[in-house]
């Protein structure tokens, strides 16, 4: 933004010193041909008033285009921010948990009964893992045992 801002003002500045030289070429040339210095001053003010107006269009438009440069540049930085907070969201969304049963000293891990389910599931009876969609656990502690039933289909039991 501070490059484009330098940029208009030295485009502004090559502006005025081009007004600035038709002026003098202007007021030569009437010394020259020995014309009026009435006439001489209305075209160069006509000449100057012209080359202002261009310098400033210029401006105008340079001044545009630095605008929408630093408003697409903010839209990005603050698409990346965004993208930055929800990636730090995801990481602080995963909790580990934990759940134990205890009963009659005994001390059961539910996390260890999904692995022997899963376990079941490929070992005993031969599927791929991939095809494991649902495991549904069942604690019964009056029976020492957890029930499970996988993908609404396969049933059974696990004694603790």
């Amino acid at each position: 933004m501070k490059d484009e801002k330098k940029t208009v003002a030295a485009k502004t500045e090559e502006v005025k010193e081009t007004v600035e030289k038709k002026a003098e070429e202007t007021a030569k040339a009437a010394v020259e041909t020995k014309k009026p210095a009435a006439k001489t001053t209305k075209k160069t003010t006509a000449t100057a008033a012209k080359t202002t107006k261009k310098a400033a269009d210029s401006a105008a438009k340079a001044t545009k285009k630095a605008a929408d440069t630093a408003a697409k540049a903010t839209k990005k930085a603050a698409a990346t921010v965004k993208k930055a907070a929800a990636k730090k969201t995801v990481k602080k969304a995963a909790v580990k948990e934990t759940i134990s049963l205890q009963y009659f000293g005994k001390d059961i891990k539910t996390a260890d009964l999904m692995d022997t389910v899963k376990g079941i599931w490929v070992g005993e009876l031969g599927k791929n893992a991939e095809d494991l969609k649902t495991i549904n656990l069942y604690l019964k502690p009056e029976d020492n045992a957890a029930y499970y039933v996988i993908n609404e289909s396969f049933s059974g039991r696990i004694d603790f």
